[in-house]
């Protein structure tokens, strides 16, 4: 499924520009000229992120977050703006903006900070599951993600945290290719020839761990990354 990005803008060509620019990154973008109706949209169509430009007509992007984060704490909002002032950056803080991006600014810059929050986002709730339910399920085994233990029947395996981890971000994109790179970054916050070995190193060591369940695989697209895949 794809995420779906509500996109909030009055200038019509830039609006144009992101909304194609995204659609071809795979995401699905709802675009709209003014806060009131970012607002019903966000309210409809529940989307996965909000990016809202500042001044609006009708209701301003400010005043636009104050509603939905008063409905949704948690949903992912980057400002774009041309108002560079430290007051108003705090401002948009103050209300609860994720990230702020002030005009101009380059079409990869905004993916990545997508990308960023949309996967903090994404590992986040699946935290809150494990807490809720201290468990995640994959194939025959549970995974306990907050105490980095992996059952099978009635063995239990203590997994190391940098496992735990990997794991985890395989889960939540569970049937996609990850790449190495945005693994490391999770891991390590830093991607380098040291840490895509020792990536390779604790792939094999989960694949070990997991291959009692001959239905669960970690794929690796050479030069890519990897795909945890499940069937049954």
């Amino acid at each position: 499924m794809r995420n779906k990005i509500l996109l909030a803008e009055d200038e019509t060509t830039l609006s144009t520009i992101i909304s194609e620019t995204l659609e071809d990154e795979g995401y699905e973008v709802i675009a709209v000229t003014n806060g009131v109706d970012g607002l019903e949209a966000f309210r409809s169509e529940h989307p996965d992120m909000i990016i809202a430009d500042v001044m609006m007509p009708r209701m301003d992007g400010f005043e636009m977050a104050r509603h939905i984060r008063n409905a949704d704490p948690d949903v992912p909002l980057i400002f774009l703006t041309a108002l560079s002032s430290i007051s108003d950056i705090e401002t948009g803080f103050d209300i609860g903006a994720d990230d702020y991006l002030k005009k101009p600014f380059k079409m990869r810059e905004l993916i990545l900070r997508i990308r960023a929050l949309l996967k903090r986002r994404n590992v986040s709730g699946i935290r809150e599951e494990a807490l809720e339910k201290n468990e995640i399920t994959i194939g025959e085994y549970i995974f306990d993600a907050i105490g980095n233990k992996l059952t099978h029947g009635s063995h239990v395996l203590e997994l190391s945290r940098i496992e735990a981890m990997i794991l985890l971000f395989l889960i939540n994109h569970k049937g996609i290719t990850v790449r190495s790179s945005e693994l490391m970054e999770f891991v390590w916050q830093h991607d380098d020839y040291y840490n895509r070995n020792s990536l390779h190193g604790y792939i094999h060591k989960l694949r070990k761990h997991l291959r009692h369940d001959p239905n669960i695989s970690i794929i690796n697209l050479r030069g890519i990354g990897y795909r945890l895949a499940i069937t049954t």
